[in-house]
């Protein structure tokens, strides 16, 4: 494991299994990892090895079975620093695009006036004005995915955990809303960590690519994406990332 002295998020030797009628099922074998604040890791692995059970562990959904998790300095709980977007949007069918956005805030306890005004300021800064009083099914997949991100942030928490945010669209699609991504996580700052199963997306988006093997999972190989933003998918210093990364994926992480 690389070791970051200023890491807001750390993880030390993961144990995760579940137990159902088939009898014991390990999905994390001691999963080890550091994520440096302000910065975008990604995680990638084979489908199935427990990307999205490890982030739901971060996030305090579920306990480990043993093993350590450390946020900062520890003076808050993990739900008062974490936010957590699973791989569904999970808007509201009968709340309006902004009073979704506002819906983690709220919970939070935050004053709902001060929150619709900062939603209302993001709807604008990104892409989604005039869409503010419209329901979940009159926004395309793109949009949702938007609406679903505000809301992650106007948890005002300095960690964003997110899963596969982009896994149900279509290239086209996938592809502009990566760029925005990477648009809200310059203008914010916050620190991300992205689960997801395309090579080239963690390439496009990530300082640092932590490469889980089969499960049970562990963390197989740490790798730094150093070419310079924004990047060319079709540089050949790009391709050669990707095939290497599709190689190492194709022998379970080995």
């Amino acid at each position: 494991m690389t070791i970051i002295a200023d890491a807001i998020l750390r993880s030390e030797r993961l144990f995760v299994s579940f137990t159902g009628r088939a009898g014991r099922t390990d999905v994390l074998a001691g999963v080890s990892f550091s994520i440096g604040r302000g910065t975008w890791t990604t995680c990638l692995g084979p489908s199935g090895c427990g990307k999205t059970t490890l982030l739901r562990a971060l996030v305090g959904l579920i306990d480990p079975d043993r093993g350590t998790i450390e946020v900062g300095q520890n003076q808050q709980p993990r739900s008062r620093t974490i936010a957590y977007l699973p791989q569904r949007d999970t808007l509201l069918p009968w709340r309006r695009a902004l009073e979704n956005a506002v819906l983690a805030a709220e919970i939070t306890g935050r004053p709902k006036a001060d929150a619709l005004c900062e939603g209302r300021r993001l709807f604008a800064r990104f892409g989604l004005a005039g869409a503010e009083d419209l329901y979940p099914h009159e926004l395309s997949g793109g949009m949702r995915q938007r609406v679903a991100v505000i809301r992650t942030y106007l948890a005002h928490r300095d960690i964003l955990l997110l899963d596969e945010p982009l896994g149900a669209l279509d290239p086209l699609t996938r592809t502009t809303l990566q760029t925005w991504l990477l648009d809200v996580w310059r203008e914010l700052g916050k620190t991300v960590l992205l689960v997801t199963h395309d090579v080239e997306e963690a390439l496009v988006l990530s300082d640092r690519i932590l490469v889980l093997s089969s499960r049970p999972a562990r963390v197989d190989k740490e790798i730094d994406a150093t070419l310079p933003r924004p990047r060319s998918r079709t540089a050949p210093e790009f391709v050669a990332q990707k095939e290497g990364l599709l190689r190492l994926l194709t022998r379970g992480g080995r």
